[in-house]
C-alpha cells in the first residue's frame, strides 16, 4: 500500500481535522474511532508518515506498542470490558483503508457483536464523554511515553 499525504489521520495529524484525543506525544496520537465497532474503540496513530508496519521505524513501534499497553490499560480500568481486541491491518486485503499504519484498541463483552465497521458515525458528546474516563486512568498511570 502507497502512503497518501492526504489520508484522515495525517490530516489530523497535522492539525487540518480534528479528533477525540485520548493521549498525545512527540511521537504518537491516541484519538476515539469516529466509527467505533464498540464503545470505547481508540486508535493509536505514529506521527510517522508510513503505510504499513512493515515500514514502521523500530522507535516508532515501540513507542506504539507502549501507547497501545497503556491505552487497553485504561480502557479495561475506565469501562470494565470482558476483554481488549487489539488489531492491526496491513494492505488491502488485510482490511486496511486508511493509508496509514495505525492500531486498534477495542473493548470487547462477550455478548455484544461488533459493530460493522464505516456505518455509523457516533455522536461527539458520547465519545468525548468515553474520552474523558480514559484519560481519568491515563492521568492515574505514572508511566511516561
Amino acid at each position: 500500500m502507497h502512503y497518501d499525504n492526504h489520508n484522515i489521520f495525517a490530516k489530523i495529524l497535522r492539525g487540518e481535522l480534528t479528533c477525540v484525543k485520548v493521549l498525545e506525544s512527540k511521537k504518537v496520537l491516541a484519538f476515539m474511532d469516529f466509527m467505533p465497532e464498540a464503545d470505547g474503540h481508540v486508535l493509536v496513530v505514529p506521527k510517522e508518515a508510513v503505510a504499513e508496519i512493515f515500514d514502521l521505524s523500530d522507535i516508532a513501534g515501540a513507542i506504539c506498542f507502549h501507547t497501545i499497553r497503556r491505552v487497553a490499560i485504561a480502557v479495561r480500568a475506565a469501562l470494565k470490558p470482558e476483554g481488549i481486541l487489539v488489531t492491526q491491518l496491513n494492505g488491502v486485503a488485510a482490511g486496511q483503508t486508511v493509508p496509514h499504519v495505525h492500531f486498534h484498541v477495542i473493548p470487547r463483552r462477550a455478548d455484544e457483536k461488533l459493530k460493522p465497521y464505516k456505518r455509523t458515525i457516533a455522536k461527539l458528546g458520547k465519545l468525548e464523554s468515553i474520552a474523558q474516563l480514559i484519560r481519568i486512568q491515563l492521568e492515574q498511570s505514572s508511566e511516561l511515553i
